[in-house]
């Protein structure tokens, strides 16, 4: 025979919720140190070139060369800044899918090139693209 005692007995219950928690909170920890701990290291890439692209120039194009000076030229005659912004615009009006190729020398920098894009850009012209040329005698015969 068994006698119960007057106080109720409680089970013990092991709750998750809270343990769940923590281990979020340890995993968010975990990766935030994780990434701080990472070195950013910066190499100079020389990127590859193109062996098989051909320009094609056409009156209704801009072909833009950036050389490693941040110079600029359109279709192989130097400009400056000033009538490159009034050429851009006389011709945007006049064709406003007008397409621009942007193209740099080997030693042109990437901040250059990217100064020429935002210019291009304030100018209104959305067709936009970097043009890649290939380089003489890396011609592939397939």
């Amino acid at each position: 025979m068994k006698i119960r005692s007057p106080i109720p007995r409680r089970r013990g219950r092991i709750e998750i919720i809270p343990l769940i928690d923590i281990m979020f909170f340890l995993l968010a920890s975990f990766m935030m140190v994780s990434l701080q701990m990472q070195k950013v290291r910066s190499l100079k890439a020389s990127l590859p070139t193109a062996t098989l692209a051909q320009s094609t120039i056409k009156p209704d194009i801009v072909n833009i060369l950036v050389d490693q000076d941040a110079q600029v030229s359109v279709d192989k005659k130097p400009m400056p800044f000033a009538e490159l912004k009034t050429l851009l615009a006389n011709r945007f009006q006049a064709n406003t899918n007008l397409p621009v190729y942007i193209t740099g020398t080997r030693e042109a920098t990437h901040g250059s090139m990217m100064y020429v894009l935002d210019f291009v850009r304030q100018a209104g012209i959305q067709h936009v693209a970097i043009a890649v040329k290939a380089e003489p005698g890396n011609h592939k015969t397939q």
